[in-house]
């Protein structure tokens, strides 16, 4: 009797897991499961809004209610006692939750072989047989398994989409071609995968090519990064050598300049190193976009190579050009240490500046892009004051020196050569270098939002001192109705929305000097393209009205 119940096991498994039934439940139409097993496929249809069995796929309106079977579950008990019955063997060939399941298996399925790009279908091995056997199938197009078959179907006529539309720019079927593409540049989709596989490779060709102008870059800064290194270091034992000489008059200095020759050292040494990484990572995205590129063209599926071309074709924009400056600011540090031997006592009054502008920063190895967004600009920030030496007796400086506001009365300033004696101006306190960003707020009549050299003579005639009136000023003059840009005596009318706000954005090495009107949105005034060859130094002039006030605002 065990016996025969061994060899009649299949009778007592469930169709869904293939297992032997595990608290069986039977449907209206007489087929039982297991509880989970069925209640899993219910949950699934609830979305449906109607059920079927899995076996006769007779339909329910409603849900049905499942109710155990206690003699199928007694029949199933009593055949786990009278006999040992093996576990099922694991199968491997069985479709998970992140395999392409075959389209023809019935209960739990089978993981799929191929997919047929003309039944729209997928097939485990048994299920695709007939496609290396049958005349008519043998001519359908079979690629590797994929789940994205439903995509190559029309989603309005259940066609299968085998036309292009090159006039939309997307893949159709027969029937869209004679409805919402009439009369549209339409052709098949295996000849325009054709014509954009030729396109590839040409794409291909340009990133092998760039990535070959990269390499020589790559060799190019290696070259200049060990360059820079054997200069620092020659310049450190020649500036120890002259430095020895008069160590007990300069014995100060000594380490201040020492120290300064290592930041340079390690400034250059880390630029070039920094442009050497970033084109290494470029040849490095180049090479993933070409592997990406490859596996593309080697696609048999004509939809999911058209569907994937756009997003890979458009290649970024390379990094521009690169120009090496000579490392001449190693001797030249070494030059202006021999001449504090000469001359001690100037060097200690004013000569240590020419040994602090020797160590001025270059220009940035690689341009470097302009901030597109107001969060871009303010990366840059710089918090700035007004320099009390500076302002005009009849400024009132607060705020911790951020604000400036027009009075009355004189204020109780000492006797400065550098302060302005003419127009209510006052520079910042603080220089300008490399990439700065700062806005000015301002209420009254105007305000003239100035950059300018330190050197301006602020005591002397109108045509020295007033910002925009020199070639040492560039001046924007906000008023209430309108604005206008000034240099070396040249006014320019300018165009924008009117805002109590104004931002300033310098590329001190680039030359670049652009004005914003800060409101909900910015918006560019005016944009300055020229050569900067001295430090600059943000100013404020206020109009004449008393109680005018501008500020320079706290960004951080």
């Amino acid at each position: 009797m065990a016996q025969g119940i061994t060899l009649e096991r299949d009778k007592f498994c469930c169709s869904i897991c293939m297992d032997l039934l595990n608290d069986p439940v039977t449907l209206a139409c007489g087929h039982s499961y297991c509880m989970r097993c069925i209640k899993d496929r219910l949950d699934k249809e609830d979305k449906q809004g109607f059920y079927s069995c899995p076996q006769c796929s007779q339909i329910f309106i409603q849900r049905p209610v499942l109710v155990k079977n206690n003699m199928l579950a007694f029949v199933v008990d009593e055949l786990k006692r009278a006999v040992q019955v093996p576990a099922a063997p694991a199968d491997h060939n069985y479709a998970g939750p992140e395999d392409v399941s075959c389209d023809v298996c019935t209960g739990r399925k089978l993981k799929a072989f191929k997919s047929c790009l003309q039944c729209l279908a997928s097939y485990c091995e048994k299920h695709l047989q007939p496609h290396y056997d049958v005349a008519p199938l043998k001519k359908h197009k079979l690629v590797e398994a994929t789940a994205q078959l439903q995509e190559n179907i029309c989603s309005l006529h259940q066609e299968a989409m085998k036309l292009y539309c090159r006039t939309d720019q997307r893949c159709i079927c027969y029937l869209c071609s004679k409805d919402d593409h009439k009369g549209h540049n339409k052709v098949s989709a295996a000849a325009e995968r054709a014509e954009r596989q030729r396109d590839l490779g040409v794409t291909r060709r340009k990133i092998q090519q760039r990535i070959q102008e990269k390499e020589k870059d790559v060799k190019l800064f290696q070259q200049e990064e060990d360059s820079a290194n054997h200069s620092a270091e020659d310049a450190l034992r020649n500036t120890q050598r002259v430095l020895e000489e008069t160590v007990r008059v300069i014995e100060k200095r000594v380490s201040d300049v020492k120290e300064k020759i290592k930041s340079r050292q390690k400034t250059e040494v880390g630029r070039y190193r920094n442009v050497r990484e970033k084109l290494q990572q470029e040849i490095a995205e180049l090479r993933r976009k070409d592997a990406e590129m490859k596996k593309l063209s080697h696609t048999e599926d004509h939809n999911q190579f058209l569907h994937n071309y756009p997003s890979l074709s458009a290649l970024s924009e390379s990094t521009s050009s690169i120009n090496i400056r000579p490392l001449r600011y190693f001797e030249d540090v070494t030059a202006a240490v021999s001449e504090l031997r000469d001359k001690l006592q100037d060097v200690l009054r004013e000569k240590w500046t020419n040994v602090s502008l020797t160590m001025t920063e270059v220009d940035v190895l690689l341009p470097q892009p302009e901030p597109k967004t107001r969060a871009d600009f303010l990366r840059y920030s710089r918090e700035i004051t007004l320099d009390p030496n500076t302002a005009n007796i009849y400024l009132l400086l607060s705020e911790g020196n951020r604000k400036a506001t027009l009075m009355s009365q004189q204020q109780s300033y000492s006797s400065h050569p550098d302060r302005f004696t003419v127009y209510y101006q006052v520079l910042s306190r603080e220089s300008l270098t490399g990439r700065c960003y700062w806005e000015v707020e301002w209420r009254g009549d105007g305000v003239h939002v100035a950059v300018a050299y330190k050197n301006i003579s602020c005591p002397g005639s109108l045509s020295t001192c007033e910002f925009g009136v020199n070639c040492k000023t560039w001046m924007l003059d906000c008023h209430k109705t309108s604005y206008k840009f000034k240099h070396n005596n040249v006014q320019t009318p300018v165009s924008g929305p009117l805002s109590s706000r104004v931002g300033v954005y310098l590329d001190h090495s680039a030359g670049i000097l652009s004005f914003y009107s800060i409101s909900e949105t910015m918006t560019l005034l005016h944009r300055v393209q020229t050569t900067f060859t001295q430090p600059l130094y943000a100013g404020l002039r206020l109009y004449y009205t008393y109680g005018d006030i501008a500020e320079f605002c706290k960004l951080k």
